[in-house]
């Protein structure tokens, strides 16, 4: 059993496809496909379903072990390459649009400000893989929602909001100018795929509300925030997200309506828990404080349910 092989796996579960996990790992979808084969041959049985692809009972129980062991090799890579690269190490960003809405600029606004001689890099993180990058040390601190349950992440609430379902335009739904939870959980959802933490799902799907039950679901598979809002808009079914997603993305084919009885929900700064870069924590507290004494002004407030 390969590193490589174990990434090709992983790739092919967060992407969904084979072509989508070869343009991640830059190689060609035959080499893809080989890495999983051999994995499966190796352990003797299907990890994956084709057509579309699932994981099957082995793959499930493969991804935590595939997941430890690349994000150890990652670690120890980066360990290595601190020593010998010059200066200080970049901070690495990611956001799953629309990150914690105008507070996401003005934090890293203000952290370049406040430390000219840190490099930041921004990556975009989709509904699959926003826990993921931080565990393989891929990025250093994430705007994401809703707040990862792993003990092993710090999440700091930079925004509570109300819910909204994103309706088709034509749709009965659309024609409401509020909703309730009862209005909207026997409708048919876009789906998420399977490799999609459990956290997000029960977000997403309002579980709690039917008990943990999925809804009736769409065929297409959603993967960002852009997927979501295109898959809504050609009638694959409804998404549920926060207030600022609506507002942000003004999408033709959609409508987006509050449901005024749904919990509210927070997007979060996520960072590795205990990380000691001096770096992470001054960037975590600055989001914290611009959060507290500038949040109020700088995102619009909603309207609370009724």
């Amino acid at each position: 059993m390969e590193l490589r092989q174990l990434e090709s796996f992983l790739a092919v579960v967060e992407e969904g496809q084979f072509a989508r996990a070869a343009s991640r790992l830059f190689l060609s979808p035959p080499a893809v496909t080989g890495h999983i084969r051999q994995l499966e041959r190796e352990i003797g049985m299907p990890i994956l379903q084709r057509s579309p692809v699932m994981l099957t009972p082995a793959g499930e129980r493969l991804i935590p072990h595939a997941r430890a062991i690349v994000g150890a090799a990652k670690a120890a890579s980066d360990a290595v390459r601190d020593i010998r690269t010059e200066g200080p190490a970049p901070l690495r960003v990611g956001v799953m649009a629309p990150g914690s809405a105008e507070l996401t600029p003005a934090v890293l606004r203000a952290f370049r400000q406040a430390q000219p001689q840190t490099r930041i890099t921004i990556e975009s993180l989709g509904f699959t893989d926003y826990i993921t990058p931080l565990l393989e040390h891929r990025v250093d601190a994430a705007f994401v929602r809703p707040a990862p349950d792993d003990e092993r992440i710090a999440a700091e609430v930079l925004t509570a909001e109300p819910r909204v379902i994103i309706a088709p335009a034509t749709s009965e739904l659309a024609d409401a100018e509020e909703l309730r939870l009862a209005d909207v959980l026997e409708v048919d959802y876009v789906r998420l795929p399977d490799a999609t933490p459990r956290g997000f799902m029960e977000y997403a799907y309002f579980a709690t509300a039917r008990d943990g039950m999925r809804p009736p679901l769409g065929l297409d598979q959603v993967r960002t925030a852009q997927d979501l809002l295109n898959s809504v808009a050609s009638g694959q079914g409804i998404g549920a997200t926060l207030y600022s997603l609506g507002r942000f993305y003004r999408w033709p084919g959609i409508r987006c309506v509050p449901v005024v009885d749904a919990p509210w929900e927070a997007s979060v700064l996520a960072t590795r828990r205990n990380d000691p870069r001096p770096e992470v924590q001054a960037f975590r507290a600055l989001a914290v404080m611009i959060a507290r004494d500038l949040g109020p002004k700088l995102v619009p407030a909603p309207k609370p349910p009724s």
